[in-house]
């Protein structure tokens, strides 16, 4: 399933910056313009890591706060993966105009592959002194657009100060901001259920137990507040997947001018010359099953990674294919592992996020 980016997470950040009078980069979320149809003091959106609507259907009732208020499905962005959703959601743009497009992107500069969030070397785990991502894809956030116009704008996460140590606690400071004097603005990210699933996957019955856990201190917050909207959301969804390792087939290795970059289910392949063809019969014989292999020429003709003008960078942060997983199997550079749950790639599960709000 490819993202629908007229109907996609980015364009939920357009809508809140168009509530607050800024011009957006993209077009709008109808369904949120319709939630921000009148004056609230306080505008929070927390984003649930991983929680896609299969997650969501799969741990928690129909009659739950969750299911009974969500307002529709939408979709994430290409790859469907924190780095790009979330970036998406914080600036409005997406991965085609930001240059965030996944957990490692290849940067011609240095000819590296960088780890965004940790900036380290993808390949060797050495830490970089420049930060490569904020020196050749800076972004501005709509945090900061927000704030310009006056009004508060705020950024809460596990590993932002103050630090929230549970969910429970998270939930407390949403509830301390929205007391403040003044209008505020809440982008508030919580690292669960994505971090859960990575380890047990999507099936757990820990999984069930975060996330009864985490609905119920999000109910009782709305039951705390006034004068405010709460939008909660998830940047993807998640799949159980089994873990193989590209060193293990080395035809496919000996096509390659460097190991690719992106994702373990939406890998960015930058192929030697001549070796086109060999790469892809080797690509199709080990991994057709589980993968699509997308030729450079389509995935930015179809625009894969968004619409709209492109950034300077992004050509040459792209390879000569994209491999995006369809099945269960991702797949690592070098160490196989244990089937567990990940993301990233163009399922549904993967693709498919839920809009809920509540008025309070």
């Amino acid at each position: 399933m490819y993202p629908d980016y007229e109907n996609c997470i980015a364009n939920l950040a357009c809508s809140v910056l168009k509530y607050y009078g800024i011009t957006p980069p993209n077009g709008t979320l109808a369904a949120a313009d319709r939630l921000l149809n009148m004056e609230y003091k306080n505008v929070a959106v927390i984003l649930l890591d991983g929680m896609g609507v299969s997650i969501v259907k799969r741990h928690l009732g129909e009659s739950g706060f969750f299911r009974k208020n969500t307002v529709c499905s939408y979709s994430s962005v290409f790859p469907p993966t924190t780095v790009a959703a979330t970036t998406a959601i914080d600036s409005g743009l997406y991965p085609n105009q930001s240059g965030w497009l996944g957990w490692s992107g290849y940067f011609d500069e240095i000819d590296r592959n960088v780890v965004y969030f940790w900036n380290i070397d993808n390949d060797t785990g050495e830490k970089l002194t420049e930060n490569a991502a904020w020196t050749y894809v800076p972004y501005d956030s709509i945090r900061n657009k927000i704030s310009r116009t006056g009004i508060n704008a705020h950024y809460l996460a596990p590993f932002v100060e103050p630090f929230p140590k549970d969910y429970g606690s998270f939930c407390g400071r949403i509830e301390e901001i929205c007391r403040d004097e003044g209008r505020q603005f809440i982008y508030a990210y919580w690292d669960d259920p994505d971090t859960a699933m990575h380890k047990d996957g999507v099936d757990s019955e820990n999984i069930t137990e975060k996330l009864q856990d985490i609905e119920k201190r999000t109910e009782e917050l709305t039951e705390r507040l006034s004068d405010t909207l709460l939008i909660v959301t998830a940047d993807h969804g998640h799949v159980n997947v089994k873990r193989r390792s590209l060193a293990d087939h080395q035809d496919i290795c000996k096509c390659l001018l460097r190991m690719p970059s992106m994702e373990t289910r939406a890998l960015n392949f930058f192929v030697k010359e001549g070796m086109k063809g060999k790469f892809e019969q080797a690509f199709l014989r080990h991994f057709g099953e589980d993968f699509i292999l997308i030729p450079r020429e389509k995935f930015l003709s179809e625009g894969l990674f968004g619409t709209g003008e492109n950034h300077p960078r992004l050509e040459s942060m792209l390879g000569d294919y994209i491999g995006a997983a369809v099945g269960s199997t991702d797949i690592s550079n070098t160490t196989p592992g244990k089937s567990k749950g990940n993301h990233a790639g163009l399922t549904d599960e993967e693709m498919i996020i839920p809009l809920i709000a509540v008025s309070c």
